[in-house]
């Protein structure tokens, strides 16, 4: 019987497999779940109209990324601003557009 770790990477790699995306990063093609979520924080009274891209990655695909690195999806290029791993096996690859 397997253990739990090892049955998460196979759930991992099943749910990554059937629903993430393509993206490259730094030229090498990863699979991820991009989304970009509206923060809309308000700063005194006025709203902001701020996103925070991110795209969620296994952490074997995230080991060689580092702030700054450049990542494409869906024709678009982006810089990696932030590495959030979470400690259950995926990171958010916190990003920002390039022009």
């Amino acid at each position: 019987m397997q253990d739990f770790r090892a049955l998460g990477n196979e759930l991992d790699a099943s749910v990554f497999d059937a629903l993430a995306d393509q993206a490259d990063i730094a030229g090498r093609p990863v699979r991820g779940m991009f989304s970009s979520p509206w923060l809309a924080p308000q700063v005194g009274r006025l709203d902001t109209g701020l996103i925070e891209p991110q795209l969620i990655v296994r952490d074997l695909d995230a080991v060689d990324v580092a702030r700054g690195t450049t990542l494409s999806f869906d024709g678009q290029i982006y810089e990696v601003v932030g590495i959030e791993p979470d400690g259950t096996g995926v990171t958010a690859l916190i990003l920002r557009p390039m022009a």
